[in-house]
């Protein structure tokens, strides 16, 4: 079961997906703290060149998803490392949005690094080549979660919920024919819909051949005892054994980011901090739509690990 930490304050540690990139990101951590720079030295040992593309760009290629996964969670587990170095301070438990989810098994010291690198680089090639470009669309939807979900259901063709982001807001993918029908249908029962540039329609059933493609490496890998559980995005309830790791992992790539319902377990759970570990703001973002009076903080920089405090 959870743990508190030294001073029973319950932190929750969040880890972010996609679109929280920056070229830079994590380049003050690795320069100030050895624990950082052990993430950053590793990283390039392991994807030789991914270092540099992190240090100076060009973002384009950087926002390239085989690129964007390995290299954002290595910038969240260096802010993650640096920061448990720096403050003696253990999380009750963990969640990552999406590809965050391997940064959140690192830093529970279920993931080697190294095996987190490999295998979101490939998951982000496999997720690439699922759906031929143009195949697929993504769209943002505000408005009531069980409409979008009751649309998608009588939909003709593949379209789904792909991210419960928060009480007001779902991301739909799918094809694109059946997306922009769904997005007709939802914009004439008054929801807002918000058509979004992404290079695939992820968390999706066209996804299936990159979860069938990396399931072989996701059931190769070693995965260690959990140090705090973490909360699975496909269930939306808290894991704390390796043995059902590989299986969760292959099920978020079709199937729906549980956001919302993670961040209300988390709150179930007493957590008194939510921390986002990493570049961006968009998990406390979203927490704080979710719970409005939560207490949110972020560690991404150097000065956020020294000047932090509870």
């Amino acid at each position: 079961m959870p743990q508190t930490t030294h001073n029973d304050i319950k932190i929750a540690a969040l880890f972010p997906g996609q679109g929280s990139h920056a070229v830079g990101m994590g380049v003050d951590l690795a320069a100030e703290f050895p624990h950082a720079e052990e993430v950053y030295a590793a990283k390039e040992r392991t994807l030789p060149g991914l270092r540099q593309l992190v240090e100076v760009g060009p973002f384009d290629e950087l926002t390239l998803t085989a690129n964007q996964q390995p290299a954002l969670v290595a910038a969240s587990v260096a802010a993650y490392r640096a920061w448990q170095a720096h403050t003696g301070l253990t999380p009750m438990v963990a969640a990552g949005h999406s590809l965050g989810e391997y940064s959140a098994l690192v830093a529970a010291g279920v993931l080697q690094l190294e095996d987190a690198l490999r295998l979101t680089r490939k998951r982000g090639e496999l997720m690439q080549q699922a759906v031929p470009e143009g195949v697929g669309a993504m769209s943002a939807v505000m408005g009531d979660p069980a409409v979008v979900a009751e649309v998608c259901a009588g939909s003709r063709g593949v379209v789904q919920p792909a991210n419960f982001n928060a009480p007001t807001q779902t991301v739909i993918s799918g094809e694109k024919a059946a997306v922009d029908a769904a997005s007709t249908e939802l914009k004439a029962r008054g929801l807002k819909v918000i058509p979004l540039k992404v290079s695939a329609p992820f968390h999706c059933a066209l996804m299936e051949p990159a979860a069938a493609g990396l399931a072989p490496d996701l059931h190769a890998a070693a995965y260690g005892p959990y140090a705090f559980p973490v909360i699975a995005n496909v269930t939306a309830e808290l894991n704390d054994d390796p043995k059902h790791t590989a299986d969760l992992l292959g099920r978020q790539i079709t199937g729906s980011v549980r956001w919302v319902e993670t961040v209300r377990t988390l709150a179930e759970l007493g957590v008194d901090v939510f921390i986002e570990f990493g570049p961006g703001t968009v998990l406390s973002g979203l927490v704080k739509r979710i719970l409005p009076a939560a207490r949110i903080m972020n560690v991404g920089s150097a000065e956020q690990i020294r000047s932090f405090t509870l």
